[in-house]
């Protein structure tokens, strides 16, 4: 019985790992982006982590598809039990964290393919770390499948192929986009509220200083605010989350007015996606001219959406000689848009209908594209 329940945890665990491993793996920039946000001051207040997430996220993703292989051939189990141990603790820390603090939304546990909230991320954990503390008990019974060549050549084989998707995806897009915005998606359709949704509940809370201490009165507490108290500010508090659409914060704003509606009705719209105009990659924002002039002589609308202020788009507009209209929309929209920066978008009446990195500009043929929806 012992070695029955053993040898099921080793196969729950190994498979888990190795595909939320693979999820992540799919797409790294994107498990970069939740690790800065762990290291983002109103979290764990450690910025000087945040340019190392994008390695890391390689390290720990590659990590956890390769710990799950070696526990199922049984490669150094033991060293590979020790492994699953240390690491399903750290990801318990960070989930229940999240969860306690209410900090960060989603670990990114499963990338984009499936959301958890932090109570059933660190539920999902505990889970686990019950399954690995069986193996860690019983880890004797953890025997090899195969020989000891045969375990080598397959846990060199399954590093050497995760560092070619890593390599590949970053130069790339992501394998298969789980993303909001993925092609076939109408923007449009994707921010709608379907008809008797859940809202959310929210409190207002009002902060006023009272006696030099800021102190917090909900709507009904106002009539009992202290005389001589001052206003400081207002917050809303969220008692229920209501549904939230898949596309909830897409903006086209320009002169202080969202073009969105009139865009997203345009029949060829070529968009430059570039959340941050200074850490663009030059190379990449180069061979935006010709394509702009490609497209423009081929009937299309060409804009560019960037997070970035009036100074970057002017420099970035002067530099790269680009004759098209920037709008801003928020950066976490833009990044969760394409994770290349830059990137091209086509999109016809609303709909995604290409997404090209700045490496496959060559590859991306406009007169190959259908126009038929």
């Amino acid at each position: 019985m012992k070695n029955i329940i053993t040898q099921f945890s080793r196969l729950f665990v190994g498979v888990l790992f190795i595909i939320s491993g693979l999820i992540k793996l799919n797409d790294p920039v994107g498990f970069s982006y939740k690790l800065a946000e762990y290291f983002s001051e109103p979290v764990f207040n450690m910025p000087f982590l945040e340019p190392l997430a994008l390695g890391l996220a390689i390290f720990l993703v590659i990590l956890e598809v390769v710990l799950g292989v070696m526990l199922l051939i049984g490669y150094k189990s033991k060293l590979t039990i020790y492994a699953l141990l240390l690491l399903i603790v750290f990801f318990t820390f960070l989930t229940f964290y999240s969860a306690y603090f209410d900090v960060v939304k989603d670990c990114g546990c499963f990338g984009d393919a499936l959301h958890l909230t932090p109570w059933e991320s660190f539920t999902k954990d505990i889970v686990l770390l019950f399954f690995i503390l069986i193996l860690f008990i019983n880890k004797n019974l953890v025997k090899p499948l195969f020989s000891s060549a045969v375990t080598n050549i397959i846990t060199y084989a399954s590093v050497v192929l995760c560092i070619f998707m890593a390599v590949w995806v970053l130069n790339h897009n992501p394998i298969k986009d789980f993303r909001p915005y993925k092609v076939g998606t109408n923007i449009e359709k994707g921010m709608e509220i379907p008809e008797g949704a859940p809202k959310s509940v929210v409190e207002m809370i009002f902060i006023y200083k009272v006696n030099g201490v800021d102190k917090e009165f909900t709507e009904k507490d106002l009539a009992n605010i202290p005389e001589g108290a001052k206003f400081v500010d207002r917050k809303d508090k969220v008692i229920t989350e209501g549904y939230v659409p898949p596309i909830h914060d897409f903006t086209m704003v320009k002169d202080d007015s969202d073009y969105k509606e009139e865009l997203l009705k345009e029949p060829k719209l070529l968009v430059f996606v570039t959340y941050d105009l200074a850490l663009s990659n030059p190379d990449g924002m180069k061979k935006l001219e010709g394509l702009t002039k490609d497209a423009k002589a081929k009937g299309y609308k060409v804009i560019a959406m960037t997070a970035s202020g009036a100074d970057e788009i002017a420099k970035a507009k002067k530099e790269y000689h680009l004759d098209v209209d920037f709008y801003f929309c928020d950066a976490t929209a833009l990044k969760t848009v394409e994770r290349a920066n830059p990137s091209i978008v086509v999109i016809q009446k609303g709909t995604i209908i290409k997404k090209v990195h700045y490496n496959d500009i060559k590859d991306l043929k406009l007169s190959d594209v259908s126009y038929s929806l």
